[in-house]
């Protein structure tokens, strides 16, 4: 069973399972699931925790330990292991299978880790321990579904934003979720009847939204170009080197012309295929590609070499003026001939 980490508290309320696997980039969300997996399994008599950092030189002999001991005398047992961040190898894979198959009714099997890859999802030891419980998703929601996560988390505060405070709490706290959570705990004891409105938002809050050139990549790459401006200014008003985006979206604008040259004789799924762009990022490239002609890119490459002769020889005079041109030239729609 696979469900988000806004929905686990529900899944926990109705059955205890054997195992979680919380998997994600989100640190609140892991932090969350993992409380709520406890508080869960305490209440149900799981009074001793185990927890263990997983990396190559680990001994595992403690953890079997843990499951061997079974009698009328233990206490039931959460053990949580902690994966490494560069992933699961084929050693930590082959002692997942081993314990998949030592789990009994006396031990919850917590497994934390960071985003998954198809790969992953697809191993021998992912499903054998899924295939017992419960895949717990934990990544950070993207500007679509925040609106939905921030709406969930004011309904548990008893909070009524309004659509116009919804999404203004959305765009304030993007990226930042920990900052969202103190916000709206923060609102909900400034305004005991809960309603919320962009009046009341100005008043109480600053902004906690946290931007990385990779979120100004996807909105160029999308040709959102207000959302591309609103990143570009928060990112120069926190002191972010221009040189460090011009760099970026130098190695962007190349990629996007050697696609467009080579989708003059192949198919677009094939030249993803051939520059390996993830799934997710797929929309965005096309979306590009689409409105980008070779002539566009060209141009565009053009006036940031000009940015980066001004950034290196002009030491007083801003060379921001024209990254925000480029960046509203790379987002605007095609022209109709």
């Amino acid at each position: 069973m696979r469900i988000f980490a806004d929905r686990l508290v529900e899944q926990l309320n109705k059955q205890l399972h054997p195992t979680y696997l919380i998997f994600g980039n989100e640190p609140l969300l892991l932090q969350e699931s993992r409380q709520a997996i406890q508080k869960a399994a305490f209440a149900q008599g799981f009074e001793e925790r185990h927890r263990f950092s997983i990396d190559n030189s680990f001994d595992w002999s403690p953890v079997y330990d843990c499951c061997q001991a079974m009698s009328l005398f233990s206490a039931r047992q959460i053990i949580e292991l902690e994966l490494p961040e560069t992933g699961v190898n084929a050693a930590i894979a082959k002692e997942l299978v081993a314990l998949s198959e030592l789990l009994h009714s006396d031990i919850i099997l917590v497994l934390i880790g960071t985003k998954l890859t198809k790969a992953q999802e697809n191993a021998k030891w992912f499903k054998a321990l899924s295939a017992q419980g419960c895949w717990v998703n934990c990544l950070t929601p993207d500007i679509q579904r925040l609106p939905q996560f921030v709406q969930a988390r004011c309904r548990a505060l008893n909070l009524k934003p309004d659509p116009e405070a919804v999404k203004m709490l959305a765009q304030w706290h993007e990226g930042n979720l920990f900052a969202l959570t103190q916000s709206l705990e923060k609102l909900a004891l400034i305004y005991p009847d809960g309603q919320l409105n962009l009046i009341r938002l100005e008043e109480s809050l600053s902004r906690h939204n946290h931007f990385t050139a990779f979120h100004w990549i996807d909105a160029l790459l999308a040709g959102k170009a207000n959302r591309a401006q609103r990143i570009m200014r928060q990112l120069e008003a926190e002191g972010v080197e221009l040189v460090i985006l011009a760099r970026t979206v130098q190695k962007e604008l190349s990629q996007l012309l050697s696609m467009q040259q080579m989708l003059q004789s192949a198919p677009m799924g094939k030249v993803f295929d051939q520059f390996k762009v993830w799934q997710s990022k797929r929309p965005l490239y096309s979306a590009a590609l689409n409105r980008l002609k070779m002539s566009d890119l060209r141009h565009l490459i053009q006036l940031l070499a000009k940015i980066e002769l001004l950034v290196k020889t002009q030491y007083d005079e801003s060379s921001w003026p024209l990254l925000h041109q480029l960046s509203a030239e790379m987002c605007q729609p095609p022209m109709k001939h």
